[in-house]
Formats: structure tokens, C-alpha cells, sequence
């Protein structure tokens, strides 16, 4: 038989340009729950795959493989399953990506990449970037940046921060978590400024927008948003949309800052997607895969590869319930940033905002980052307000006589005065060398002598 093979090769390239349009596509078995049983797609699945669900009326409805278990694909969906029966089409979709433009500063989307600000369709970067990615290699990152005004005085005179740095903020719900990330996302020097909201509050984001972030913060923002009531791949896809636009705009050279509220219900919704996937439940009823899933989140966030000038300095908001700072997701966060902030509830009753208890906090940075006459300042303004709150109860009852003790006198008179210096209005900006000066000017000994 004559062997044409220009004529095969053209033949191949027609029959791929066929396939090209044509839907690979399986069919829905049953629903329980969460979960949904896909069967005839097997060749082409694998875990994190994405699908379309077509029901008869209604929009697509898309979802992600999460396991397999005899030959049959378990799936979650990112939208109600309203309309969804027995042999419905599930249509093998392209992998999930986001195509990141920097006009998408100002503007407000959620974790899929839709607008939800009412301001239009998003214009489309040239380069799709995976949602899920590997952080940058360990051996070829970059070190750590020269330090970063954050913008308030109690975090850069006491957890002093450098670019690329990860600090966690640890705090019980209603402790002005909120607040202080507008503060920050208004006054930190940087870029960019990529805002996480996961699992919030609906009536929540307008508030956060147009109250406490304000148009001159909003302006320099991408704000990624997935309410209370989405599915748990949805705000979890929150976490992951907004890491992946900040790589976007750090490897383009920026200086961006990754505000992610909050990590803990990041791991909520890890652990509802674990347990419909087949997952024991563990600690607290945390899976295991939480633990995995939460240091490939968090390590993307830090300097970039060796050669770039961008990076991300990340503020990851966690939740301690019943302000147990022990709890398992917290002790984990805590393991793998580069220090930690606690706001303290009691500090809030006080009426001093922000509340953040300077003796609990901590920056892993500090020595590398202040100079020694700074480093002797903000020692010395812990040993003031460490004991003042030693001896609060003695002075409160009347049982310390001032001239007792020289230190415990200086503590009484100078610790107000501390107080007073980290107390800041959500409109005040600062810088490091602000707030040390402030930190100076209120440790001088005014007793009159």
C-alpha cells in the first residue's frame, strides 16, 4: 500500500481541529449533600479538575473534582444545586485560572473572577495565571526586604515589619479586626494592596468598601470577596484568587500587601470540603488536609524568586474562639508566619484602638529591622508596660505606696503616656521613624525632676 504521509498528517490536523470543538462531558448520578457522583469521565479526570453541570433551566452551575472512589468522580459545587438531577451533563472545563489586569485595581470581584460592584465586566490580562501554584523554590527566593512603614504606630514601633515579611492578627471577633486592616490597606507603604474577605458578613462588605476602606484605599486595591453563605469551595477559592492576584502584581516588580480576613474560616471551609470528600476528622474536627493546605497557602506569600523586585507582605487575620490562642488552626498559623499580633478584647473595652496588646506580640524580624538605640527603646517600653500590669491590681486596691519601689513609681507615670502614644484614629497614618520618635518623646521622664 503507497504510504502518503503529508496526507495522514493532514487528516490528524483536521480530526484534533474537530476535537478541539467538540465537549467531553459525563453525567451526574446522584447528589448527597455536598457531594455529587459523576460518572464517565474517568480518563481525563483528576483531583482539583473543574466541570460545568448543565441543568435543563437555570445557568451552569460549576464544580470540582475532589475524589474518586470506584471509578466514579466525587464532586463539590461553587453554586447551589438547585435544578440539578439524575443525568445531568457535567462538561469537563478548562483548568482554573485568573487573567489578572492591573486595571483591576479599584474594583471588587469574587473568587471565580466575576465583578460584583456593579461597574462593569473586568478587563482580561494577556497571561492566565493558575489559581492554585507552587510557591516560589526555597533555595532561589529572594531574602527579605528593608522594613515597611505599616502606617500604625503600635505595629511599627513593636512588631516592626520588612517587605515580604507574614505577620498573623489574632484576635476574637469584635475586637476592630476590620478596622485595622483598612488602616493598613490606607497607610502601609506599598503598591497594591490585594484584600481577602472570606466568609464575611454580606451586609459587611459595603460597610468595610465605603466606611473603612474609603476611596483612597479602595483605589489601590483588588478586593476579593466570598460571603457567610457561599458553598465552601467558594470561599475557599477566595484565599486562593487573591494569593494569585498578588503574585500577578509582585513578579510584575510591585510592593504588595495581602490582607487575607480570615485564615480560620479558610480552614472552616477546608474542613467542610475534607469531610464531604471522605476525610476523618481529626483535631477539633479538623482534617488532615487542612493542615497540608494551610502552609502551601501561606508560603506563597514573601519574597519572589532571587531577580525580582516585587514581593508580598502578608497580614492573615485569625479567629480564636473563646480567645483560646492555642487552638488548633492558630497554633499552626502561628508555626508558619513570621510573627504574630494579638488584639485583646479587654484593651478594646478600654476604649484604646487599636486594640493591640504590644506585650503579646511579636515580630521574628525585629533585629534585623531596628537600629540598637530603637531596639532599646522598645525594650524599655515593654519592661514599663509589663510591669504596670504587674502591679495594676496593688495600685488599683491602694496597697502599693508610691516611693516604694523607683521602677514601679516610673511604670505608674510613664505607661499612660505609652498608651496614649498607641492609640491611633483610623484616619491617622504614621511611619517607623514616627512612631519611635513618638515611642521616645513618651518615655521622657517628665516627674518634674
Amino acid at each position: 500500500m503507497y504510504y502518503q504521509p503529508l496526507k495522514l498528517i493532514m487528516a490528524a490536523e483536521a480530526g484534533l481541529r474537530r476535537l478541539n470543538h467538540s465537549r467531553l462531558h459525563g453525567t451526574v448520578i446522584s447528589a448527597n449533600g455536598l457531594n455529587l457522583i459523576v460518572e464517565g469521565l474517568s480518563p481525563w479526570l483528576q483531583v482539583g479538575a473543574r466541570l460545568h453541570l448543565e441543568p435543563k433551566a437555570g445557568p451552569p452551575v460549576p464544580v470540582e473534582i475532589v475524589g474518586f472512589q470506584a471509578g466514579r468522580a466525587t464532586a463539590l459545587a461553587f453554586a447551589p444545586l438547585d435544578g440539578i438531577a439524575p443525568g445531568t451533563q457535567a462538561v469537563l472545563a478548562p483548568p482554573a485560572c485568573l487573567a489578572v489586569d492591573d486595571s483591576w485595581l479599584g474594583r471588587v470581584l469574587d473568587p471565580l473572577g466575576q465583578p460584583i460592584d456593579g461597574l462593569g465586566p473586568l478587563r482580561q490580562g494577556a497571561n492566565p495565571r493558575p489559581i492554585r501554584a507552587a510557591p516560589p523554590d526555597a533555595g532561589r527566593r529572594a531574602r527579605l526586604g528593608p522594613r515597611l512603614d505599616l502606617g500604625v504606630r503600635a505595629l511599627d514601633a513593636f512588631a516592626t515589619c520588612r517587605r515580604g515579611q507574614r505577620l498573623g492578627l489574632f484576635a476574637a471577633s469584635g475586637v476592630g479586626k476590620s478596622t485595622l486592616l483598612s488602616m493598613l490597606a490606607a497607610g502601609a507603604d506599598c503598591d497594591v494592596a490585594v484584600i481577602a474577605l472570606v466568609g464575611e458578613r454580606g451586609r459587611e462588605l459595603r460597610e468595610f468598601i465605603e466606611d473603612d476602606l474609603g476611596p483612597v484605599g479602595l483605589a489601590r486595591s483588588v478586593v476579593v470577596c466570598a460571603t457567610s453563605d457561599s458553598p465552601p469551595l467558594m470561599r475557599r477559592e477566595a484565599a486562593q484568587a487573591a494569593m494569585a492576584i498578588a503574585e500577578h502584581f509582585a513578579e510584575a516588580g510591585k510592593q504588595v500587601l495581602l490582607l487575607m480576613d480570615s485564615v480560620t474560616r479558610y480552614a472552616m471551609a477546608l474542613r467542610e470540603i475534607g469531610l464531604a470528600a471522605g476525610e476523618p476528622p481529626a483535631t477539633r474536627g479538623y482534617t488532615p488536609g487542612v493542615f497540608a493546605e494551610l502552609p502551601r497557602l501561606l508560603e506563597r506569600a514573601g519574597p519572589r524568586a532571587e531577580g525580582c523586585a516585587g514581593s508580598i507582605t502578608g497580614l492573615f487575620t485569625v479567629l480564636v474562639e473563646g480567645d483560646d490562642h492555642d487552638e488548633p488552626v492558630a497554633d499552626a498559623v502561628r508555626g508558619i508566619l513570621d510573627g504574630h499580633v494579638v488584639l485583646d478584647r479587654g484593651i478594646g473595652e478600654r476604649g484604646r484602638y487599636p486594640a493591640v496588646d504590644v506585650l503579646r506580640s511579636l515580630s521574628r524580624t525585629v533585629p534585623g529591622c531596628q537600629t540598637p538605640g530603637e531596639a532599646g527603646l522598645m525594650r524599655r517600653a515593654r519592661a514599663i508596660l509589663a510591669l504596670h500590669a504587674d502591679m495594676a491590681d496593688l495600685v488599683r486596691l491602694g496597697a502599693y505606696r508610691p516611693g516604694a519601689d523607683p521602677a514601679v513609681d516610673e511604670a505608674i507615670r510613664l505607661a499612660p503616656r505609652i498608651e496614649a502614644m498607641l492609640a491611633q484614629g483610623k484616619g491617622e497614618r504614621s511611619s517607623v521613624a514616627g512612631a519611635f520618635a513618638a515611642l521616645a518623646a513618651s518615655l521622657e521622664d517628665a516627674d518634674g525632676g
